[in-house]
This record gives structure tokens, C-alpha cells and sequence, in this order.
């Protein structure tokens, strides 16, 4: 069977491997989870927060729906389904893996200083509802939950699913793209699959691939030329339904973390654009693996502090590797109903001409020199 014949048959696929609810009847389960939760140690997630918290920042979640958790609630909007059939706001989750993307993403914690917290705490969270319990949806269900993100000015999309594409799928990215939504997109969790899923394949959105507790290419993450930025991906602690909590092991739980760092830029520097968002998190990230840009950590490990603070010329046109924008090319075949479409691996610039936005694509280059030391 070919790809693109397999591609009409296979549904998207969200990349939750080894996610689970932990018992409610752990001892002191708020105390616990916030000592489990080694992400922010290792991204300084406190010195990063005492500069930005995300204040300001709508992060659309379109997933599995998110449960209003203790630790989350006063983050999380009302949002939508997009499942056929299925009514609701979004604030409903009976399989997890939403309500722990949202909590790594904009989780309060208590006042204690117990529980979940997310990277940017401040931040509101819209849930949208474009899988099922069973964890894997359609692309045009998620397309239209992008739609839903654009109109209620998301202005960043944490999209921790992937596999296949559809033409409804490919527009909506591009659309939200184009509304200067910074998109953020997980690799995928298959790598023996030896390619990296959609949308995270789309230019312009964000791949996000894993590292594990020493900051190493986490063996479950995809590597392709794709990949943007890595963040931690292994046992990463977070929130769940009923007020539970869960751990996960995927590229999801990294690119709702990198969907933090995102609304963390937003929240500090309000008028940047998406694309100089994005060049904030590769400019400042550490570089890891073989010097410079490589597919498996992209241009590496990101650093919150960093991306925050660092001294980052915006970019413009001082590359001449430049290709013409997704927008302007071919549209994908309407007959080929969810073929995969691969995108080069570049980043989207938004470049202010004549009033509007033109969206170009700067060609990454596996020679570009490493802007961090690797740690």
C-alpha cells in the first residue's frame, strides 16, 4: 500500500505513548506532583516567571477537551467541540491527555505553592475538543478547531498531535499562519515511522521535538530536517480529569511546553510578531548534538530565560536562501483527500510591506552556526 492510499485510510493520530492518570490516593498528591515536575527545574521555569507569566496570551488547546482541574480552572475559557455528534464547550476530558497539555502550558498551581504549574501561569487556556477518548481524531476536525482558535484571536495554537494531513487541514494551518498565530506542532512519537507527522511537517509552524532528564534526544521523539526546537519530553508530570494528575512521555508534552515558552514572548514583548516569536526561541536555544541546526534537536534545547531576555536581532532579508511562501504554492490535490504534505525545514517570517504581511520561508541550513553552547 502507498503512503498516500494509507493516508485516506488512517485517522490523525495523537502522540501520547506511556501517558497515565496517577492515583488520586497518592500521599500528598499536590505536594508531590510539583516536586515531580522536573521540567521547570531544568528550564529555570521560576527566574523565567519572575519576568513574564504569560499575562494576556489566549493558547488554544485543540485535543481531547480539558477538564477544569483545581490547578487550571481559573486559566481555562470556554471553548468548543468539533467532533461530530459531540456537544460542549471544551471544558470536558475523559481521556487526559488535553487536560495535561493545558496544564503544562498554563496550570496556576494553589496558593500553597502545591500543585501543577504550567510554564506560563497567567496565560488562558481555550479547549477545544477535536479528539475523541480514545485519543485520535480526524484532520478535518482539527481544522476546524484551528478555525475556531483564528476567529476567537488565539494567538497561539499548541497542537500536540500528529499523522496525517487533509486539504481542510493544510488551509486551516495556513490560515492560522497567516493571522500571525504562532503554531506549535509535536514531531511525533514514532520514529521508526522516519518522518516527521503533520502539522509540525507544515513551514512556518514550530516542530517540536523531546529530550529526556539530561537534556538527550529522547528516544521516543521523530528527528527530521523539520525539527525546530527540543524540550523535555520524558516523565513529564502535569494535570488531569477529576482533578488527578497524570505522566507522559512524548513530543506532545514537549511542544505544549514550548507552547508555554511561546506565550511567555507573547506576554513580555506584545507587539512581536509570530515569526520573531519563533526566532526567539531558536535564536537563544541551547545547541546540542552536532554543531548548529541538526534533526534531531533542530537548533536545540530551549532556554525560557534566554528567550526572554537575550538581545535577538529581528530578522529580515539578510538571507538570500529564501523560497516563496506556502501560501503561494500549489495547493495540495482535493482528489488526494489526506495525503501527507511535507514542508522544508524553515520558519515562517512575517515581513511588514505596503500596508500588509508577506509570508516568506527562510531555507534552514544544516551548516548555520550554533547560537547557544551546548550544556
Amino acid at each position: 500500500m502507498t503512503r498516500s492510499i494509507a493516508a485516506t485510510l488512517l485517522a490523525l493520530l495523537i502522540v501520547a505513548p506511556g501517558h497515565q492518570v496517577l492515583p488520586q490516593s497518592a500521599t500528598q498528591p499536590g505536594t508531590k506532583v510539583r516536586a515531580d515536575q522536573w521540567h521547570l527545574r531544568y528550564l529555570k521555569a521560576d527566574v523565567a516567571n519572575s519576568i513574564a507569566q504569560g499575562d494576556g496570551v489566549l493558547v488554544a488547546v485543540p485535543d481531547t477537551g480539558v477538564s477544569p482541574h483545581p490547578d487550571l480552572r481559573h486559566n481555562l475559557l470556554a471553548g468548543t467541540s468539533t467532533i461530530p455528534g459531540v456537544t460542549g464547550d471544551g471544558r470536558d476530558d475523559k481521556n487526559s491527555h488535553g487536560t495535561g497539555m493545558a496544564g503544562l502550558i498554563a496550570a496556576h498551581g494553589q496558593e500553597d505553592g502545591t500543585g501543577a504549574v504550567g510554564i506560563a501561569p497567567r496565560a488562558k487556556i481555550l479547549p477545544i475538543q477535536s479528539s475523541g477518548a480514545n485519543n485520535t481524531g480526524r484532520p478535518d476536525d482539527l481544522a476546524a478547531g484551528i478555525e475556531f482558535a483564528i476567529a476567537h484571536h488565539a494567538t497561539v495554537i499548541s497542537i500536540s498531535s500528529s499523522g496525517v494531513s487533509s486539504p481542510a487541514l493544510v488551509r486551516a494551518v495556513r490560515a492560522a499562519l497567516s493571522a500571525d498565530i504562532v503554531v506549535v506542532a509535536a514531531a511525533g512519537n514514532r520514529p521508526e515511522d522516519g518522518y516527521v507527522g503533520y502539522p509540525a511537517s507544515e513551514s512556518g509552524v514550530i516542530a517540536v521535538g523531546g529530550v529526556d532528564r539530561v537534556g538527550e534526544h529522547a528516544s521516543v521523539s521523530v528527528s527530521g530536517p523539520e525539527i525546530d526546537v527540543a524540550a523535555p519530553a520524558v516523565d513529564i508530570y502535569s494535570t488531569s480529569y477529576d482533578g488527578k494528575y497524570s505522566k507522559g512521555t512524548g513530543t506532545s508534552s514537549a511542544t505544549a511546553i514550548v507552547a508555554g515558552a511561546a506565550a511567555l514572548i507573547r506576554s513580555k514583548y506584545p507587539n512581536l510578531p509570530a515569526q520573531e516569536v519563533a526566532h526567539r526561541l531558536t535564536a537563544t536555544a541551547v545547541d546540542k548534538g552536532p554543531p548548529g541546526r541538526d534533526d534531531q534537536y533542530g537548533y536545540g534545547v530551549i532556554d525560557l530565560v534566554a528567550a526572554l531576555t537575550a538581545d535577538v536581532p529581528p530578522l529580515g532579508f539578510e538571507s538570500s536562501n529564501v523560497t516563496p511562501p506556502a501560501s503561494a504554492e500549489a495547493a495540495p490535490d482535493e482528489g488526494d483527500g489526506a495525503g501527507t504534505v511535507r514542508g522544508l525545514a524553515t520558519l515562517g517570517v512575517l515581513v511588514a510591506a505596503g500596508g500588509g504581511y508577506l509570508f516568506w520561508r527562510r531555507r534552514r541550513r544544516a551548516d548555520d552556526p550554533p547560537p547557544r553552547i551546548s550544556r
